[in-house]
């Protein structure tokens, strides 16, 4: 390469000796640049298959990921996380049983419910049953014992079999009934104390005490407990109800917002080809004015809640709340947003003063992207196409999750009141009447406790849901190297591409996607498989972290803090390395580890180059998806959360306006990432064939830059090269 043709805006001040002695250090430690080839002409076509050892063992690992969804589906159950469940296991309120028509899970005594074993074994130590619907009346079963009609009612909130002709004690000994019923309404399919303040009294159906049934008589306020650790476990499940409904109201407005930020991308996309100029200098103020807004909004929203009672409390202090909405009504909450978008400005404004004099170097790189973008539109469309197959690996992982974790059959445990050396053993329900443990400890019952098992699919089954976890990780980021090397082969082809577009291939999109899979499907799964084994141990680190949260060893919690980021750092730079390793691959078909060290070598000998060119495209392209995710989220908001009059009308009601906003931020984020990773793509793959072409020629009429003439005259290079624009 000519000293004299280094670049000016690249390197900055250093002289030219400094810089021929750089570059020969640089060729010396980092292996031998590109040589001058005439027959090179782009991706080459004589080319075998690569990493075929790995390429059996993906193959292999598939057939075993098939294996283990359809034993999942075979023993699993999805019901079990649908209905409650009562003391037998059986489905309340589920189609084509004979409990169809009893939704509501009843519970004999709830103040049972109080027992800490409720959070251990998330089953309460009391009978269920299925019911019609609550009660909605104070009754005990000796007052109703007296009156058949009272009886008749009193019937349907106990076990089959119980007659008027019984006596009260034979019902309560065996199990059968109550001992008193109370007003309780529905919760989450389930029968809860109806429980009120009346004069800073707790209450239940209007009175602050209650007959137990024994003629005791209890204070409503003992009801607390028993009530809390009950509804503990399905609170997150009656927000996700809610979340649910929400989307059932609003998933029309969700894809038209979603079609909404893929038209925004598309057109951005559009006018990037023929204005990038233009369209990076608005984009970049638009990001500013766009964050700076936020930033004033959220000042006003913190300033308006000055003067509202309770609004000063601390989100410490607040703690968990189902209602995400109370957070916005909390000055803090808006101070906390108000900081972070102000951090966020300052560093996007910080780090355009510092690389304002290579924006113009990326803009070129940048313009060279969208025509070759131009001449290939159909690699627009591919992101859909790697959608499609990252939906597929998502749901067959999420099938193949909740089977195996509803395969576990009903185990059934003794519960009693007073001690008993067979309490919590496990016990078989459909003759305990008769059993030693009955005998033995009179009061205790069979109840259903859990789901779970003891033979060998039982004791694999965190084994198996491991495996699951990491197939997909493996499949997942499979699918998402097939996109890179398929896109990486189509823009390697139009550049070196001799009269463009005259000589670009046909087809490039297919014929770099039929090489991809029919040759290099092994060093995909190598390079994937890679960076899954990376990403299972930080789920393993994040799992052992949840575990010592409550360890006060501040070393073991250093420790793992120091992992936690090495891992991190480690994940990053293996993406970064199988990006460009697939690049080289999509070039030159080699298998991974030497396109990996081609493409690591020539990045390290053009150091300067990778830090301010590359990285700066990839700035920009990164304002340009938050542009796109900061005007759809500001619109969603204004549009869900009733702040415009205009829109009042038109918005759906929600429990939640925050569910479609949220679920547009991340769709549109994801569709915007999906349209520019095809433009990061392309600049990846356009800069290192420009790293290769400095090092492959010199401009001469013998050696001539394929380079466009965009980048040769910011680099100061001489093309001799006429090109069909």
């Amino acid at each position: 390469m000519k000293l004299e043709d280094k670049p000016k805006y690249a390197f900055g001040p250093e002289s030219t000796s400094s810089m021929a002695k750089k570059e020969r250090q640089n060729s010396e430690d980092h292996g031998e640049p590109r040589q001058y080839d005439p027959n090179f002409k782009g991706p080459i076509h004589d080319r075998g298959c690569t990493d075929i050892v790995c390429c059996i063992l993906f193959v292999i690992a598939l057939l075993g990921y098939f294996a283990v969804g359809v034993l999942s589906w075979s023993q699993g159950d999805p019901r079990k996380v649908i209905y409650p469940t009562d003391s037998r296991g059986q489905f309340c309120g589920h189609k084509g049983t004979p409990l169809e028509g009893k939704p509501m899970l009843f519970y004999f005594n709830i103040m049972k419910c109080a027992s800490p074993l409720v959070l251990l074994e998330f089953q309460c130590p009391t009978t269920q049953i299925c019911v019609e619907k609550c009660p909605d009346r104070f009754m005990t079963l000796i007052t109703a014992h007296a009156k058949t009609t009272d009886f008749e009612y009193y019937k349907t909130f106990c076990q089959k079999g119980v007659t008027q002709s019984m006596h009260v004690t034979e019902i309560l000994r065996d199990g059968l009934c109550p001992a008193m019923l109370m007003p309780s309404k529905p919760f989450a399919e389930r029968c809860f104390p109806a429980l009120g303040l009346s004069g800073g009294v707790i209450t239940v159906g209007n009175n602050s005490q209650f007959d137990e049934g024994d003629g005791k008589i209890r204070e409503a306020k003992d009801l607390l407990d028993g009530v809390k650790n009950a509804t503990v476990v399905i609170k997150a499940r009656h927000v996700v109800m809610k979340v649910f409904e929400d989307y059932t109201q609003s998933w029309y407005w969700i894809l038209l917002g979603l079609f909404i930020a893929m038209v925004l991308s598309l057109v951005f996309i559009v006018l990037l080809r023929f204005l990038a100029v233009v369209m990076v200098w608005v984009m970049i103020i638009l990001v500013i004015a766009v964050i700076g807004y936020g930033i004033f909004h959220c000042y006003m929203e913190y300033d308006s809640l000055a003067t509202v009672p309770g609004a000063d409390v601390t989100l410490e202090e607040l703690g968990f709340q189902t209602d995400f909405t109370v957070y916005l009504e909390v000055r803090q909450t808006w101070l906390a947003f108000m900081i972070i978008l102000a951090v966020v400005e300052v560093i996007i404004i910080f780090l355009l003063i510092f690389l304002r004099k290579r924006i113009l170097i990326a803009i070129a790189l940048i313009k060279e992207a969208s025509r070759a973008i131009g001449h290939i539109m159909c690699s627009l469309l591919y992101p859909l196409f790697t959608f499609v197959l990252l939906a597929v690996v998502i749901c067959y992982f999420v099938v193949v999750a909740v089977f195996l974790s509803t395969s576990n059959v009903a185990v059934y445990k003794v519960f009693n009141d007073t001690e008993c050396e067979h309490s919590r053993k496990t016990c078989e329900p459909a003759n305990y009447s008769k059993s030693v443990m009955k005998a033995e400890c009179s009061d205790s019952e069979c109840l259903f406790a859990f789901y779970g098992g003891e033979d060998w699919y039982h004791k694999y089954l965190i084994a198996l849901q491991f495996y699951n976890v990491f197939l997909f990780f493996w499949c997942a980021n499979f699918v998402i190297a097939l996109g890179q090397m398929t896109l990486a082969g189509a823009f390697a082809s139009y550049y070196w591409a001799f009269v463009k577009p005259r000589d670009v291939p046909t087809f490039p999109i297919f014929a770099s996607l039929g090489r991809a899979l029919r040759y290099h499907a092994g060093t995909l799964a190598f390079g994937s498989l890679i960076l899954s084994i990376i990403q299972i141990i930080r789920v393993l680190l994040e799992y052992l972290d949840h575990k010592l949260k409550g360890v006060e060893n501040k070393f073991a919690k250093f420790f793992m803090t120091c992992l936690k980021c090495c891992f991190w750092c480690l994940e990053k730079c293996v993406k970064f390395l199988n990006r460009n390793a697939y690049i080289m691959t999509a070039i030159y078909g080699k298998n991974f580890c030497t396109a990996a060290k081609d493409a690591f070598f020539l990045l390290l000998r053009n150091v300067v180059r990778v830090a301010v060119l590359d990285k700066v495209t990839d700035f920009l392209l990164f304002l340009g998806k938050l542009l796109i995710v900061g005007l759809l989220g500001v619109l969603a908001f204004f549009f869900f959360s009733g702040r415009v009059e205009a829109f009042v009308k038109a918005a759906p009601t929600l429990n939640y306006y925050w569910v479609p906003v949220v679920t547009l931020v991340i769709g549109a984020y994801l569709i915007a990432h999906g349209f520019f990773s095809v433009y990061s793509m392309c600049v990846d793959t356009l800069f290192l064939c420009f790293l290769e072409d400095l090092e492959r020629n010199d401009g001469s009429e013998e050696r001539p830059y394929l380079m466009p003439e965009s980048l040769c005259k910011i680099l100061d290079k001489k093309k001799k090269t006429p090109e069909a624009q």
